[in-house]
């Protein structure tokens, strides 16, 4: 009759009948606790056909790291069962604790995907579990390229975003792929030429490209000549934010050039920039006598909220009126600066338009971009594209990441 101490193990694991804890051993010195399992019956299901066969042999004895006990790293040893499938192939069977890795249990795999998504940091989660660096970053890829495989396949987009984001130093970007409502990262490709967008975009609608109705970017021209070429019918659509950005842009360098001229100027720029909502008491008094003195950047703050004033135009009729409303208002202001942004703006008129009409734009990118930044720094960089990829998908991507057979 087995110990009391096996028969624990086999609750505590949850095995089935077919499986049962043989012995326990332990490593007092290097603090290890290895469990050695068996498989007792003589049948087993063959992980490709899914028939259940005779059990043919038994593989070479392999361990998987498993959760650890009272700080003790624990090991389940197994020689497992190979079956004789219809085909006449010899198939190692799954083991009861079996993760996507080839030392791991899906119990440990799933506790290092907790931990990473509440550290956020891969070094800080192997210290906590007690594991090396390079197996908490095996982890992440393998949960990913799980996640990604299980998107339903029929899933199709209708509103996209597209977004670059520093990866490197020395104007290394990545560009990212996103949702605009619900604000997941959809897929990731390194640089942000067209060449590498448009293969992006290929990759990811395949045959669905028709469905795309919005895309929300920023003027680059690499991406809208790719969205030209994979997504022709699709409705570009120049989010707000980086348009209200420009704007920002241009009224801090007509603060900065007056502040030659006008001291009162000086530490104005946050209580120029900011929503009046979100202003201090300090720097509305502030802000209050600049617009009272009526100078040119109190002019190009009027400007700026003139066209914040166009957001959720009616149709394209009326946007396009409004917009050219603004631009005569804009050149005779004068303001050097503030015409050369509504030039631009002119020159990319429909998708300036669209963004007046469309409620879709890349501000749920942006934050997303926000949050990529904190996990960059947290990490303190990446080395290589394929880890900064795996780490945005990983936390931004909406992919279920832990194994199936995890309760």
């Amino acid at each position: 009759m087995r110990e009391f101490t096996e028969q624990f193990f086999d609750l505590l694991l949850d095995l089935d009948g077919n499986w049962r804890v043989t012995t326990v051993r332990s490593n007092y010195k290097d603090r290890e606790v290895f469990i050695d399992i068996e498989h007792v019956g003589k049948q087993a299901c063959c992980p490709k056909t899914f028939d259940l066969c005779g059990v043919y042999d038994r593989a070479p004895k392999r361990k998987w790291r498993h959760l650890d006990i009272l700080d003790y790293k624990t090991y389940l040893v197994c020689r497992l069962p190979r079956v004789k499938n219809k085909q006449g192939k010899v198939i190692t069977v799954q083991p009861p604790c079996g993760g996507s890795g080839v030392s791991i249990s899906s119990q440990f795999e799933g506790k290092v995907i907790d931990l990473l998504q509440a550290t956020k940091n891969q070094t800080k989660t192997a210290l906590l579990i007690n594991c090396s660096f390079s197996m908490v970053n095996r982890i992440m890829h393998n949960s990913v390229k799980r996640g990604m495989e299980r998107r339903p396949k029929e899933l199709a987009f209708t509103n996209l975003s597209i977004d670059e984001k520093s990866f490197k130093r020395n104007h290394h970007y990545v560009t990212v792929l996103s949702t605009p409502l619900s604000g997941v990262v959809i897929d990731v490709c390194e640089n942000r030429t067209k060449q590498a967008c448009s293969k992006l975009l290929s990759e990811v609608l395949k045959d669905k490209a028709d469905n795309v109705q919005t895309v929300s970017v920023d003027m680059w021209k690499a991406y809208l000549e790719s969205i030209s070429d994979v997504l022709p019918n699709a409705k570009i659509v120049h989010d707000r934010f980086h348009l209200v950005k420009y704007l920002n842009q241009a009224m801090d360098k007509v603060r900065r050039r007056e502040v030659k001229q006008h001291q009162e100027l000086k530490n104005s720029r946050y209580a120029l920039l900011k929503n009046q909502e979100n202003l201090t008491e300090k720097q509305r008094i502030k802000f209050e006598s600049i617009r009272a003195a009526n100078y040119q950047v109190s002019k190009a703050w009027q400007i700026r909220e003139n066209f914040k004033d166009t957001f959720h135009s009616n149709n394209m009729e009326e946007a396009v009126k409004l917009f050219c409303n603004w631009g005569a208002y804009v050149l005779g202001s004068n303001i050097k600066e503030m015409i050369k942004v509504a030039k631009m703006f002119n020159n990319h008129l429909k998708g300036v338009c669209n963004a007046m009409v469309e409620s879709f734009s890349n501000a749920m990118a942006e934050r997303l971009n926000g949050k990529i930044q904190e996990i960059k720094t947290v990490a303190r960089g990446y080395r290589t594209f394929k880890n900064f990829r795996s780490a945005i998908l990983f936390f931004h991507g909406g992919l279920q990441l832990k194994p199936l057979n995890l309760r």
